[in-house]
C-alpha cells in the first residue's frame, strides 16, 4: 500500500488521484495555470472536496479554461452560470473569474505567458520543503504574500495568499508532499 500525504488519506476516488498525478506536479501550460486559478478561487471558504467534485462542471462553464473565451464573457453568460448546477453558484466568484481571465490575458501578454509570470516567484525552481506531517505545512509563505499582492495590484480578485499558496502546491511551485508520501520523491 502507498504512503500517501494524510490530507490525501481515507478520501473518495478523485481526489485520492488528483494527489497521486497532479498536486505538486510543476505547471509550465497556461491554461492549467488558469484552471488552478479559477478552481483556487472558487474554493476559497470551502473545501477541496467540493471543488474538485465539480471540476467537469467548471470545465464546461468556463470553456475548458480557456481564458481568452471566458474573458469574453458578458452578463448574459454570468446570468446562466449563475443558474448552473456544475459548479458553485457565488456571482462574486463567478464575476472574478471573468475578471481574472481578463487580467490573466494582459499577464500573458507582459510576460510572454503567465507561466513566465508565476515562475519568478519561486526563482523558476520548485521550493522543495521537508514536512514530516502535513498538519506542519503553512497557510502562506513569504513567496504566496508577494504574488498574492501583485496579483492584487494588477486586478486579480480572490487571490489572496492562503488561495494563491494553494496554487502554488498545486502547480508544483512548491513541493509540499511529506517526506514519507510516495509522491514526494517523484515531483
Amino acid at each position: 500500500m502507498k504512503k500517501r500525504c494524510g490530507w490525501a488519506e481515507g478520501q473518495f476516488d478523485a481526489y485520492i488521484k488528483y494527489h497521486d498525478e497532479e498536486w505538486g506536479v510543476p505547471v509550465h501550460d497556461d491554461r492549467t495555470h488558469f484552471e488552478f486559478l479559477i478552481l483556487e478561487g472558487a474554493q476559497a471558504g470551502l473545501s477541496w472536496a467540493t471543488v474538485l467534485r465539480k471540476r467537469e462542471g467548471y470545465q464546461q462553464a468556463f470553456a475548458n479554461f480557456d481564458a481568452e473565451k471566458v474573458a469574453r464573457y458578458d452578463e448574459q453568460k454570468i446570468q446562466e452560470l449563475l443558474q448552473f448546477d456544475g459548479i458553485i453558484k457565488n456571482q462574486l466568484k463567478i464575476r472574478a473569474t471573468v475578471n481574472n481571465a481578463q487580467r490573466f490575458l494582459e499577464v500573458q501578454e507582459e510576460f510572454d505567458g503567465f507561466d513566465h509570470y508565476i515562475w519568478r516567484f519561486v526563482e523558476g525552481k520548485p521550493i522543495v520543503n521537508q514536512w514530516k506531517d502535513h498538519t506542519e505545512c503553512p497557510a502562506t509563505t513569504k513567496e504566496s504574500d508577494a504574488l498574492s499582492k501583485d496579483l492584487k495590484k494588477r486586478g486579480f480578485k480572490f487571490v489572496g495568499s492562503t488561495v494563491i499558496y494553494a496554487h502554488m502546491q498545486a502547480c508544483g511551485l512548491v513541493n509540499d508532499h511529506t517526506v514519507d508520501c510516495f509522491r514526494y520523491r517523484e515531483v
